[in-house]
């Protein structure tokens, strides 16, 4: 896997999943929408971490700067 985020790439996904534990934990988002909004939450954090989103790589796209 090549690292295909930048870092203010990162660090939006990285807001925005904790934007979606607030929305969980303050009861906004509840049953089946409040699981499918962890779910990406989750995958954004993961995907920030990680520094690499598939669905990027899948159509080529980098946010990355090329040294």
């Amino acid at each position: 896997m090549k690292a295909n985020l930048s870092n203010p790439d990162r660090i939006w996904r990285i807001v925005l999943a904790v934007i979606t534990v607030v929305l969980y934990a303050t009861g906004v988002t509840t049953g089946l929408e409040g699981i499918l909004v962890m779910v990406a939450g989750g995958i954004l954090l993961l995907t920030s971490f990680v520094n690499y989103c598939p669905l990027y790589g899948l159509f080529g796209v980098s946010t990355k700067r090329k040294k």
